[in-house]
């Protein structure tokens, strides 16, 4: 639903600044926390393969869910 001429003013007034930009500032604050949390995930896969605790098969399996997450949101949020 797009919003009307009316209601992107009245946004506009009482906030001063735009949907748009407060679209831009959500996109990235979740892909800035997705990212993070992927670094993390990875780094700690990464800490416990070297340690011979989990097999390489789980750690390639960390990355290979953070990179489908990834894509998936993107593909959601983006289009």
């Amino acid at each position: 639903m797009t919003p009307s001429a009316d209601q992107v003013a009245a946004f506009q007034a009482s906030g001063g600044f735009t949907p748009a930009s407060v679209s831009t500032v959500v996109l990235g604050f979740v892909f800035a926390v997705l990212l993070l949390w992927g670094v993390w995930a990875m780094r700690t896969a990464y800490v416990g393969w070297a340690e011979n605790r989990i097999t390489q098969r789980q750690f390639l399996g960390v990355v290979v869910r953070f990179v489908a997450i990834y894509l998936v949101l993107s593909f959601f949020l983006l289009s």
